[in-house]
């Protein structure tokens, strides 16, 4: 388990060792134009993390990818590369909906949604309606040892796949969460 600023330094590090012409910000502090998609809680894993690399010049996806593979490890192999227009959104924006799959210790039964959820940033509490969040709504699997489901990431704010479970009951149930898809 690697947190998002782990995952990213990572990822720099495969680039660089790609030895693709990334380029670099201008200032003060230059560092490599390299965007991540949304973070995740500690603990929840993913199989699809997503990143955009502004490159100097053009390469092609295919060359960049098999570049990119070669510097990867098994466990953070680059699976595809493509290009976007300069004015695309940024993945953690082009992105917005997450979908998840969560592992019980036990089979669980019927999954009892609440209402609201309340959670606490910047020492303000703020009530967050589930049903604004989820997407797509849990499914059980056949021996209800596992679910999935899907959340949407808002301008205004996300509600945390972790605090979700916690509301629901499950965290204490949950033998590992990740997130299998983006779009």
């Amino acid at each position: 388990m690697l947190s998002h600023l782990e995952v990213a330094h990572a990822l720099e590090r495969v680039v660089r060792r790609a030895g693709l012409p990334f380029a670099i910000s201008q200032g003060f502090s230059p560092h490599m134009k390299i965007a991540f998609g949304s973070a995740l809680p500690v603990g929840v894993g993913s199989t699809c993390e997503i990143f955009d690399l502004q490159l100097t010049r053009y390469v092609p996806p295919a060359e960049a990818l098999e570049a990119l593979q070669r510097a990867s490890v098994p466990d953070l192999m680059v699976r595809e590369c493509a290009y976007i227009e300069n004015k695309a959104p940024a993945a953690s924006v082009a992105f917005p909906f997450s979908t998840y799959e969560a592992r019980f210790s036990e089979p669980v039964g019927a999954i009892d949604l609440p209402e609201t959820v309340t959670v606490v940033r910047k020492r303000k509490e703020k009530v967050l309606s589930v049903a604004d969040f989820l997407a797509e709504p849990f499914a059980l699997s056949s021996d209800g040892t596992s679910a999935t489901f899907t959340l949407e990431a808002k301008p205004t704010g996300s509600l945390r796949v972790d605090v979700l479970l916690e509301s629901c009951g499950l965290a204490d149930r949950a033998v590992s969460v990740t997130r299998i898809a983006q779009r």
